[in-house]
């Protein structure tokens, strides 16, 4: 038990450092993450996969006790507590499935990183090495997803130096050719510095200056523009006439975050509006666990909270264009992204209201995911958020 010990503090201090670089927002350093699944495979016990996958998760998600107490304006325990309890599903699942036996741990680490891709654990399935895909295996799409995940189940196996070399290889390799996803010409994502007055001022001076903000976006000639989640606040009749007046005759499209609240709880959309009128384009299927997710209330029947629509509107249409719609929270896990894919979309659209993480790097992660999985499946990317 004491050899355990000893050897289980620099494993978890070294997973500590793999969940700290790898996810601190910038997308060339995600796959420093890989170091996780063969430090996990050096565990000598369950009690180590324990340490090793808790310092792994916890370094990673370090932003959220600091954003938790911003969101809800608390001091900080509340978010230390959410940010032990939103690990316990991640080391729950790679403790029960640590093995002395070498040679299942490669099919035992695949149906680790399977559970914590898919709902019921996806959904705090937040830093899953299998993000590092987009990087390792830029527009290799399905085949590099197939690819990263062999790479991963190599990590913990007999061959895991080697397997470790070569995906060294690949990274470096991509690193040194590396670009930016495309930006389709005729889209703009406008990122705002608003914080946390966007979607609570209520007032129509606020619209006004969203409608100015994106009437500078249409004289540019760019006839289709996304504002950040959250942007219009609540989504009602009135807001739709003021913004279908304010693009008067332009044939410009804004894509907007709003609200649509009803006596059982909200949805968290996006809006399509044009000249002609507005439309609800998407509702979001994985809302904020715990902040904005609530289902317990319903259980007790209660109401409030944003729904989820796990499995809906993966992907939407928006005139010619078939885009893979991410807010917030979906850009952090990995089945929304899978999804989406299944769907082959044209686009990535993905948003967000960041107001609440300011000083962490939580922003960051989520525009290095998007990016990631936009380069593994070679798609434009739109990127609009509220700080």
């Amino acid at each position: 038990m004491r050899r355990d010990l000893v050897r289980s503090v620099p494993l978890a201090a070294a997973a500590v450092a793999a969940g700290w670089i790898g996810w601190s927002g910038h997308v060339l350093l995600l796959p420093v993450a890989l170091a996780f699944p063969f430090l996990w495979s050096l565990a000598p016990s369950r009690p180590t996969a324990a340490f090793i996958a808790a310092g792994y998760f916890l370094a990673a998600s370090r932003g959220l006790p600091q954003g938790v107490a911003a969101f809800y304006a608390a001091d900080f325990w509340p978010g230390l507590l959410l940010w032990f309890a939103a690990s316990a599903s991640f080391v729950a699942v790679h403790t029960a499935l640590c093995s002395r036996e070498k040679t299942w741990r490669p099919a035992r680490y695949l149906a680790a990183a399977i559970l914590m891709a898919l709902p019921p654990f996806g959904i705090t399935g937040w830093a899953h090495p299998i993000t590092t895909a987009g990087v390792l295996f830029p527009g290799w799409g399905w085949l590099g997803l197939a690819a990263t995940t062999a790479g991963l189940m190599g990590l913990v196996s007999r061959l895991g130096p080697a397997v470790m070399v070569v995906l060294a290889g690949f990274w470096l390799w991509s690193a040194a050719s590396w670009t930016e996803p495309k930006l389709p010409k005729t889209w703009r994502g406008v990122d705002l510095a608003m914080g946390v007055s966007l979607g609570r001022e209520a007032g129509l001076q606020r619209q006004r200056d969203l409608i100015a903000t994106v009437g500078s976006a249409v004289s540019d000639g760019i006839p289709t523009i996304v504002l950040p989640e959250s942007a219009l606040g609540f989504w009602t009749p009135t807001v739709e006439r003021l913004w279908v007046g304010g693009l008067g005759d332009s044939n410009a499209t804004v894509i907007a975050g709003a609200s649509l609240v009803d006596a059982d709880g909200y949805d968290n959309i996006l809006v399509a509006i044009d000249k002609d009128g507005g439309q609800i384009l998407y509702r979001e299927r994985m809302p904020v666990p715990g902040a904005m997710w609530q289902p317990w209330r319903s259980w007790r029947g209660g109401s409030g909270g944003a729904r989820a629509h796990f499995f809906a509107n993966p992907v939407v249409q928006i005139g010619s264009a078939r885009i893979a719609p991410l807010i917030c929270y979906e850009q952090l896990i990995v089945w929304p992204v899978l999804q989406s894919m299944l769907g082959k979309p044209d686009i990535v659209v993905a948003v967000g209201n960041g107001w609440w993480t300011a000083g962490t790097s939580v922003v960051a992660i989520q525009r290095a995911s998007a990016i990631a999985w936009a380069k593994l499946f070679d798609k434009p990317l739109v990127l609009s958020f509220n700080t």
